[in-house]
């Protein structure tokens, strides 16, 4: 057996390294030459378009240069700078291979890094025969001035396509040369980047440079300039805010996106977001539970073991194991997601029909008749029925099939589907299979519009807008815009930038053709390019188009090149005492764009990028140390009341006096009001209060000059019995009010509120005991009355039984007169005080009058 250990160990690393390499050379993202997707990227049909010339000198001899040496380049694989990142699968052996791969690269493929911290020379590597001969075949096109020659070679010295070494410096003299042969708007656009980065040190940044050249690439139709100097007009980079320059650029790129979504199938183009935070995918900025992103309200509130936490696999596997036991919501829910589509899952459409029509089948037999009268089932098959119709609609994944469509769409209705009533409407506004009715269309854009679905009141606006009525069309659309419909930002840009129905507000204009611009990342934005180089672990390439990006004005991009450009992501970083851990690439190390781009992110209102910001001056990072900026920016950010990490922050400076005045008592509020925001901040925030209350003890026995933490002064007056009066009778507002469903969502409080009891309440607690009190003594002095009255009855009774007694003088009766009325002086003979109804002395007692 001992003999043997060894053997196996190096059979089984055999074996893991087989495989690693096999799925290496299978991976689609291996397949595909991310330097070809780069020059796919430029070479769209509207770039060529826009920079080839129709006819150069010796093009001919150019053109079978350029040809021959594309010939060269397809077979060439991409250049790999990293190691591809895999992900860990569930169970236990896809756990275990996924540990056995990292330990497999940490032991036997980890080296020193051959980058130089200190050196802006470009890497020198040696070409491989056929990239060599390439080369030399674009380099000698490019000397008789051919323009696609000198394109490629640019692109390749700066994306590093077909295993080319980067070379910044070189692909900016080969953009400038190029822009200066036949003014191509895509080289433009890339000298225009350059100097607004500086990226690789190539040249200065220098943002009036910049402007000027995204400009004239504007001017030439490049969109993603337009986007730019919209963006930059839009906030002030490098020139002075215009809103009417941002409208009048962004209007140009929401044009395009607008035609190209409208260009595809019945009903448009499918829009797929590909642009994400990469933070987020760790639980943001400063990790789980302390960003905004994954801590407060945005937490998520469920167990460990519940969906919140699972992976799409995962909820895939449990919805196909209750779709199996014959949950129709599990299967019209597995239809819909691989219709739909996401990030990481493309799209399937012959999955998604499987899935749809099983749920149909459920409820409906081939000749249409119901099989089951469960109300349930209809539902769920109405809305099965719907992306039934829709495809057959849309063509997609099947032949195209109005008919069909049509049925589909007739048997959804039956059980009032939106989604059918809406298509059902479309076909009948454009003719698709049945004759165009524009008032049948509209009847059943109005009943999907009444159940909110947002391409429905889109349409209904359309229609009102055609007659005129811009307020009941502007209410449409601004229904539609709640869910983020690009046809509704699209409308509603444009009543606004051109004052129909209002006056002129280009403010609004211009940020709602913002959000349709991006919307459509595909005519202007790599986003998959750049999140497939990030996954591969090229985090240069990645670099590269998230900053394109980011210069377009994308709040996304510009948090991941600050990610990406951040080397402050802990405080006791122990990457310098580990061996085997990879440097970062020179062209990730640049503090001063990092805050750069933390600021851009930051006025685009996100919380952790302020936080950041703060950070950034607070340390000294890429800027002169600036507390007070510091504090400006920490309290700018906790004014959201979302970011515990803030008002921690802010308690820290308080507690030091950095760029503040030092108060123990305004710290002790902060680290109070960060555990408020997030309770998963409990134990920081304790073992910051304990040391700040020994520090606030210490100077308050050293009688120091530090503002102590002391107990709050109430801030309620006390008032007198006669003021608490006034104040109950004139407050409207009822003590008892009915509970709302939201009360029961908050938290429950803590110790200290039940130390603190309202005044208001120990006041009304005592006017209630007195109330009762006086009560009881009215209560007891009426039976006390009454058993008297019943004693004096009682003794009449016997009186009268009694013999007369004889007469006697006016003395004896006198006498027997007082006998018979006992009691107080001045009291009747009831034993009130006060006369009764029909005595001599009742009409001088009400009028006041005084000895009777």
């Amino acid at each position: 057996m001992k003999e043997r250990s060894p053997r196996l160990i190096w059979i089984i690393l055999c074996i893991l390294c087989a495989t690693i390499c096999a799925q290496e050379s299978d991976s689609p993202s291996h397949k595909l030459s991310r330097g070809q997707n780069s020059v796919e990227a430029q070479y769209q049909p509207e770039t060529l378009a826009q920079w080839k010339p129709e006819d150069t000198q010796n093009g001919g001899q150019g053109k079978l240069a350029v040809e021959e040496a594309l010939l060269l380049l397809r077979p060439l694989q991409p250049n790999r700078n990293g190691v591809a990142r895999s992900d860990k699968t569930a169970g236990f052996v896809g756990t275990t291979v996924y540990y056995a791969k990292q330990a497999f690269f940490l032991l036997f493929m980890n080296g020193p890094s051959p980058d130089d911290y200190l050196s802006t020379q470009p890497e020198e590597r040696k070409l491989n025969k056929p990239l060599w001969k390439a080369v030399r075949l674009l380099e000698g096109a490019a000397k008789d001035g051919e323009p696609d020659a000198i394109f490629l070679l640019a692109e390749m010295n700066f994306f590093g396509n077909y295993t080319h070494p980067r070379n910044y410096s070189e692909a900016f003299r080969r953009y400038q040369e190029l822009s200066t042969l036949n003014g191509n708007n895509s080289a433009q656009h890339m000298i225009g980047f350059m100097y607004a980065t500086g990226i690789g040190g190539a040249v200065e940044r220098n943002q009036a440079k910049a402007l000027m050249y995204h400009t004239f690439s504007a001017l030439g139709g490049n969109t993603r300039s337009q986007m730019t100097a919209a963006f930059r007009h839009h906030t002030g980079v490098g020139t002075p805010r215009n809103c009417n320059d941002a409208a009048f650029w962004y209007k140009k790129v929401a044009d395009k996106a607008i035609a190209f979504s409208r260009s595809g199938p019945p009903g448009g183009m499918a829009l797929q977001r590909d642009a994400f935070r990469l933070a987020d995918e760790n639980g943001g900025v400063y990790g789980e539970g302390a960003s905004v992103v994954s801590s407060g309200v945005y937490a998520n509130k469920a167990g460990p073991n519940s969906d919140s936490h699972a992976a799409l696999d995962d909820v895939l596997e449990y919805l196909d194991l209750l779709s199996r036991k014959g949950d129709p919501k599990a299967t019209f829910s597995l239809g819909r997601l691989h219709y739909e589509g996401s990030r990481t899952m493309k799209r399937n459409f012959k999955t998604a029909r499987s899935y749809f029509m099983t749920v149909a089948r459920k409820y409906w037999a081939k000749d249409g008749s119901i099989v089951t009268e469960d109300n349930g089932v209809g539902k769920v098959a109405s809305k099965a029925a719907g992306y039934m119709g829709k495809m057959f609609l849309r063509g997609e994944g099947m032949e195209q099939s109005f008919e069909k469509a049509l049925t589909w769409f007739k048997r959804g209705i039956a059980n009032g589907d939106s989604l059918c009533q809406y298509e059902m409407g479309l076909m009948y506004l454009q003719g698709l299979g049945v004759k165009k009715d524009a008032v049948k269309a509209a009847d059943y854009f109005k009943e999907a519009a009444d159940q909110d679905f947002a391409s429905a009141q889109v349409n209904l606006g359309q229609l009102f807008l055609d007659q005129g009525d811009i307020q009941t069309a502007t209410r449409f659309f601004e229904l539609a815009a709640r869910y983020g419909h690009i046809e509704a930002f699209y409308h509603l840009a444009e009543i606004n930038n051109n004052g129909v129905g209002r006056d002129r507000a280009c403010g609004v204009a211009t940020a709602y053709y913002k959000l349709v611009a991006e919307k459509v990342e595909t005519i202007h934005s790599a986003f998959d390019e750049a999140n497939r180089a990030y996954e591969d672990g090229d985090l240069e390439t990645a670099l590269a188009v998230y900053m394109m990006a980011a210069e377009q004005g994308y709040e996304y991009s510009q948090a991941n090149v600050a990610y990406l450009l951040d080397e402050y992501k802990s405080i006791l970083s122990l990457d310098a005492l580990i061996p085997w851990k990879t440097s970062r690439p020179s062209l990730l190390r640049n503090t001063v764009l990092a805050l750069i781009y933390w600021t851009r992110s930051a006025k685009q209102s996100n919380i952790d990028s302020m936080v950041k910001m703060g950070d950034y001056y607070l340390g000294g990072h890429g800027v002169d140390a600036d507390m007070e900026r510091a504090a400006t920016c920490y309290q700018t950010a906790a004014d959201s009341q979302q970011s515990a990490q803030a008002f921690w922050n802010l308690g820290w400076i308080h507690e030091n006096g950095l760029g503040v005045e030092q108060d123990f008592h305004l710290a002790k509020r902060f680290y109070d009001q960060a555990l408020e925001t997030n309770q998963e901040s409990y134990l920081p925030v304790k073992l910051s209060l304990t040391k700040l209350r020994l520090r606030s003890f210490w100077n308050t026995i050293t009688n120091g000059k530090v503002n102590s933490i002391r107990t709050e002064p109430d801030p309620k007056p006390n008032f007198s019995f006669s003021e608490w009066i006034s104040k109950f009778l004139e407050d409207q507002q009822p003590y008892y009010q009915p509970t709302d469903e939201d009360d029961f969502s908050d938290p429950l409080p803590t110790d200290d509120f039940y130390d603190d009891i309202d005044e208001s309440i120990v006041e009304s607690l005592i006017i209630i005991a007195l109330a009762g009190a006086l009560a009881f003594l009215v209560y007891y002095r009426n039976q006390r009355q009454t058993n008297h009255r019943r004693d004096v009855e009682r003794d009449e009774q016997q009186r009268q039984q009694q013999p007369p007694p004889p007469q006697g003088g006016a003395g004896d009766q006198q006498q027997q007169q007082q006998q018979r009325q006992p009691g107080l002086e001045g009291q009747q003979a009831d034993g009130g005080f006060f006369p009764p109804p029909g005595d001599p002395g009742y009409a001088q007692w009400v009028a006041g009058g005084v000895g009777h």
